[in-house]
C-alpha cells in the first residue's frame, strides 16, 4: 500500500527524508547520497533519531546551481 503524504499542497514540509527529497526531486535515494558525496545537495542533519534534510537549503542551493554558480561537476573535472 502506497504511503500517503503527509503535508498537501505544492511544497514539501520544511524538513524532509531523504524517502521524500528523493520523491520531491524525482531521484533513487541512492541518486540523492550520490548528489550529496558530490556536494551538489546539502549535506543532511540528525533530528533526534531521523535524518532530514532542510527544504530551503536543498531549493537554494539548486538555484544557486540553475543561475549559473559554480557546476560542481565540471569543477570536479579538474581533480580528474
Amino acid at each position: 500500500m502506497a504511503r500517503e503524504r503527509a503535508v498537501k499542497g505544492a511544497r514539501p514540509p520544511s524538513y524532509v527524508s531523504k524517502a521524500t527529497l528523493a520523491a520531491e526531486l524525482d531521484l533513487s535515494e541512492s541518486t540523492v547520497d550520490s548528489y550529496v558525496q558530490r556536494g551538489l545537495l546539502p549535506k543532511p542533519f540528525k533530528w533526534g533519531g531521523s535524518i532530514r534534510w532542510c527544504w530551503a537549503d536543498v531549493k537554494a542551493r539548486l538555484s544557486a546551481q540553475a543561475s549559473g554558480g559554480e557546476d560542481q561537476f565540471m569543477a570536479g573535472l579538474d581533480n580528474v
